[in-house]
């Protein structure tokens, strides 16, 4: 195989990661085409066999994305919803309207949202927006000296990249649990790879604290992705 077509998300995250693995394929002398997509193209391509290989789906969240003719390798980082704010607060269930100003998260997370809040009374009265993933780091950044914020937010994140937030604890899971991050490779792509290949995509682990790093320094800091995964390779991105 001299050739991939590397799909993944529109997005810092999923731009960095999907330049970590390219760095993979590059030592095996397999030419990488980049393609970026939003998550509604997303299942049509895959089902089009446009991607060969998607960097990456959130399992089981995203099992939809499975269908024949693909599979699943490789565990990248494991996701997880948290709860997070602005200063150092206590457990999610004892915060009241007096403990926080207002509630932050993404759109396409409001009904997640939602259907916890409906579980924690003490939030109910607490004002709620949303902010567009391109917006929120500077959103809670300037507004990190003012009155606490809560927000709901999948780690990793250049967000989780520091110590701007500080995570809550929710002991009953309102938010879910802890998700995988793997690579789905179309069959007929992996029958015709280097098996080599194929084993060390599936060895190959980024982890949550990598992910945010890598998040942070295209995110905030500009760089390019294929820059900031060679950061990441030579050991620059996060003190060993």
């Amino acid at each position: 195989m001299t050739a991939i077509t590397l799909g993944h998300l529109r997005d810092p995250l999923h731009a960095g990661c999907a330049a970590a693995v390219a760095r993979v394929l590059d030592a095996h002398e397999v030419e990488v085409d980049f393609v970026d997509v939003t998550a509604r193209e997303l299942p049509d391509m895959l089902a089009a066999g446009e991607i060969d290989l998607l960097v990456s789906a959130w399992l089981p969240r995203d099992e939809a994305l499975l269908r024949p003719g693909l599979r699943a390798i490789g565990e990248l980082y494991l996701p997880v919803y948290s709860w997070a704010a602005t200063a150092p607060l206590g457990p999610v269930a004892s915060l009241g309207r007096g403990d926080v100003a207002e509630i932050v998260t993404l759109p396409e997370e409001e009904q997640r949202l939602r259907a916890a809040l409906a579980h924690l009374p003490g939030l109910a009265d607490i004002p709620v927006r949303l902010v567009a993933d391109e917006a929120l780091w500077d959103d809670v950044a300037a507004k990190a000296a003012d009155a606490p914020r809560l927000l709901m937010l999948a780690q990793p994140h250049a967000l989780f990249h520091g110590d701007l937030l500080h995570v809550l604890e929710e002991p009953r899971g309102l938010l879910g649990g802890e998700m995988r991050a793997r690579m789905l490779v179309l069959d007929k792509v992996a029958a015709c790879a280097d098996p080599d290949m194929i084993d060390e995509l599936s060895e190959m682990m980024l982890g949550n604290r990598v992910m945010s790093a890598l998040d942070y320094a295209i995110r905030v800091e500009g760089a390019e992705p294929e820059d900031a995964a060679e950061s990441w390779q030579r050991g620059r991105l996060i003190p060993r």
